[in-house]
């Protein structure tokens, strides 16, 4: 990886002709707090989960996945009362099962509309 200085990193912002593929997002693992995150999903599989009579086979099975994560320092003051961007993933809110030395947080909206590619699907 090459540092470019300054001004050519500012070239290559919004205004300019040049298409970016990805972004690096780090937080510095010396430097991070470890969290639990929860990341919660849809519980059914199906829209229409009850149609069949049997809605208990549309149950998702990972309609909750429990990460280990690295936050950022900054999140350490961060209130349950607040909502926080965690970059691609979704929306968090901190879970009154934090301690001071163990934050839990919980996704309470994605950025991704997963129903949306199911119904072109249909």
């Amino acid at each position: 990886m090459r540092r470019g200085s300054e001004r050519q990193l500012w070239q290559c912002g919004v205004t300019s002709n040049r298409k970016v593929k990805g972004t690096i997002h780090w937080v510095s693992a010396a430097k991070a707090n470890d969290a639990e995150v929860r990341l919660y999903d849809r519980l059914f599989t199906a829209v229409e989960p009850d149609a069949s009579g049997d809605f208990k086979s549309f149950i998702n099975p990972h309609s909750l996945d429990v990460v280990t994560a690295k936050c950022e320092p900054a999140l350490a003051d961060a209130t349950p009362e607040k909502r926080y961007q965690f970059e691609r993933l979704g929306y968090f809110t901190l879970d009154p099962d934090s301690t001071a030395t163990k934050q839990v947080w919980n996704r309470t909206v994605t950025l991704k509309d997963t129903w949306a590619k199911e119904a072109k699907r249909s």
